[in-house]
C-alpha cells in the first residue's frame, strides 16, 4: 500500500532531467532509480505505454471524426478519406494514418466538458477531475499525479533505471505557466516522471556526464563517485536504515545508467541509422517519437511525448494545436504533415520490432476544437466532445466506440470521460484502477475514482 508507512515511503527524487549544455545531470542521478510495484495486480497486457499528446487540442474534424454531410463552416474545407476499415473515415489531411486505421481504436465520444486547456489536461493527465476548472491555475501539492507517475511507481521498469520519462518539454500555458496533473501530484517528488528536456533533432545530443569516450567526463564521474565513497563511509558507521540502503541501490542503478546499458544507449539517437531518422520525420517531433520507441525498447515503463512547441510561439495566436486562427492552413501545413508521417512511422517500427503487441499506444490531447470556425477562421476550445486513439497491447484494430453528433459538437453515444480512458490504461499495463493509493493525511483513495476499463478494449 503506497505511502502507508514511513518505512516504505520512496525516497525523494529529482524530477527534471536537464539535456543540452546546461544539464545538471550530475545531480539528478542519483534520485533515477526507485523501485515500486502494486499488489494483486492483473495480469498486463502491456508492458510498456506511450502516450502521444497533442498539446494544444487537435480538431476533431480535421483528424479522426470528419463532418462531410454538415455545412462548410461546420465540416470545414477538407474532404474525408476512406481508411483501411471499411466504412470508416478519417480527415484527407491524415492519409498515412488512414492507411493504419486496422490497428487503431478510435475514441470518438471523449469528452471532458471543460473548455480550458490547463484544466482540461489535468483531467485527461491524470484520470481526475480537478477542483478548479478555470485556465492556468499551476500545479500545487495536492493536486492528483499523473498517469505517466502512478505509472512509473506501480509498474516499476524491471530493465532501465528510468520508470516514467516525459519529452521533449513539459506542457504550459501562455506565457509560461505549467500546467497541473503532470507530475507526482500529492504523493510527493518520488511520483514525479522525468522531464527529459531535449531537441532530438539534432544530429548529435550531447547529455553532460554521458558522452562516451570523453575523457573529462569520465575523470569527472571518477572524481564524483570517489567523493560519495568517501561520505558514505564515514556515514554509514554513523546511520543505516532502510532509506540509506533504498539510497544506495538508487544511486547505483543511476551510475549503470551513466556507465552503459541500453537506456543510456536510447538517449543517444546518433545511433539511429540516417534512413530510420528520416522515416520519422526530422523535424522535433518527429525526432521525439524516434526517441520514445528507443526508450521503450531498452525497457522504460511509460513515455510521454508532448507536442513540442515553436520557438517564439508564446505570442501567437495558434501555438501548438492551439489553433484560434487560421485553422485550416495551421492544420494542413504545419500539424497534420509532421503526425501524419511520425506517428505511422511510430506504428510500422513497433510492429517490425515485434513491440507493438506488448505496447500501448494512446493518442490524445486535452480537448477538441469548436464544431464552428470563427471569424478568424479558427476553431476554439472544445471540451464536449472530440477524439483519442489506441493501438498495441491487444487493442482491437478496426473499432470505433461512440460517436459524435452531426456537427462534432457533443457525444452522440457512449459518452467516454477521462476516469475511463485512466482506467483502461492502467488495467491494460495490470494496474487495478481501484488500487489504494493514501494521500499526505493518510486517507486511503482509490487510483481512479468513478471510472471503469473500456469493455470494447479490456473485454469482460
Amino acid at each position: 500500500m503506497l505511502g502507508s508507512s514511513p518505512r516504505h515511503r520512496p525516497l525523494p527524487r529529482r524530477g527534471l532531467l536537464g539535456v543540452g549544455c546546461s544539464s545538471a545531470l550530475g545531480l539528478t542521478l542519483p534520485w533515477l532509480a526507485a523501485r515500486r510495484a502494486a499488489a494483486d495486480a492483473p495480469r498486463p497486457r502491456a508492458t510498456s505505454c506511450l502516450i502521444v499528446f497533442l498539446s494544444g487540442g487537435p480538431p476533431q474534424h480535421e483528424t479522426f471524426d470528419p463532418k462531410p454531410d454538415a455545412p462548410v463552416e461546420i465540416r470545414g474545407p477538407f474532404l474525408p478519406v476512406s481508411t483501411s476499415v471499411p466504412g470508416v473515415q478519417f480527415s484527407e489531411l491524415l492519409p498515412r494514418t488512414a492507411a493504419r486505421a486496422d490497428r487503431l481504436c478510435v475514441i470518438r465520444s471523449m469528452t471532458t466538458g471543460i473548455h480550458a486547456h490547463s484544466a482540461s489536461g489535468c483531467f485527461m493527465l491524470t484520470g481526475h477531475e480537478p477542483v478548479n476548472a478555470v485556465e492556468s491555475v499551476p500545479p500545487g501539492p495536492q493536486d492528483w499525479p499523473s498517469i505517466a507517475g502512478a505509472v512509473g511507481a506501480l509498474r516499476a521498469s524491471d530493465r532501465s533505471p528510468l520508470d516514467a520519462v516525459v519529452l521533449p518539454e513539459p506542457i504550459f500555458n501562455n506565457p509560461s505557466i505549467p500546467w497541473p496533473g503532470q507530475n507526482g501530484g500529492f504523493m510527493g517528488a518520488a511520483w514525479h516522471p522525468h522531464v527529459i528536456r531535449c531537441d532530438p533533432s539534432q544530429e548529435r545530443i550531447e547529455i553532460e556526464g554521458l558522452v562516451a569516450g570523453a575523457a573529462d567526463q569520465q575523470r569527472r564521474l571518477a572524481e564524483r563517485r570517489g567523493l560519495l565513497g568517501r561520505i558514505d563511509t564515514d556515514l554509514t558507521r554513523r546511520l543505516r536504515t532502510p532509506a540509506m540502503a533504498d539510497f544506495d541501490r538508487f544511486r547505483a542503478e543511476a551510475f549503470d545508467l551513466l556507465d552503459a546499458g541500453p537506456t543510456r544507449a536510447a538517449l543517444e539517437i546518433e545511433r539511429e541509422p540516417a534512413a530510420s531518422r528520416d522515416r520519422y520525420g526530422r523535424g522535433k517531433w518527429g525526432q521525439s517519437l524516434l526517441m520514445a520507441r528507443r526508450l521503450i525498447e531498452a525497457g522504460v515503463r511509460l513515455v510521454q511525448v508532448n507536442w513540442p512547441r515553436e520557438p517564439g510561439d508564446t505570442a501567437s495566436g495558434n501555438p501548438l494545436w492551439d489553433t484560434h486562427q487560421d485553422n485550416a492552413g495551421r492544420v494542413k501545413n504545419v500539424l497534420c504533415p509532421q503526425f501524419d508521417t511520425a506517428f505511422p512511422a511510430l506504428l510500422d517500427d513497433l510492429a517490425e520490432r515485434g513491440l507493438l503487441d506488448e505496447t500501448l499506444v494512446v493518442v490524445m490531447g486535452e480537448f477538441g476544437r469548436t464544431p464552428t470556425i470563427n471569424p478568424a477562421g479558427g476553431r476554439d476550445h472544445w471540451g464536449s466532445v472530440f477524439s483519442v486513439a489506441l493501438a498495441g497491447a491487444g487493442v482491437p484494430g478496426g473499432a470505433v466506440i461512440g460517436s459524435s453528433d452531426a456537427r462534432g459538437a457533443f457525444p452522440a453515444d457512449r459518452p467516454v470521460r477521462p476516469p475511463d480512458l485512466a482506467a483502461t490504461i492502467f488495467q491494460l499495463l495490470g494496474i487495478p484502477p481501484d488500487h489504494e493509493i493514501r494521500d499526505p493525511l493518510d486517507r486511503p483513495l482509490a487510483l481512479v475514482a468513478g471510472g471503469h476499463p473500456l469493455a470494447e478494449i479490456v473485454g469482460g
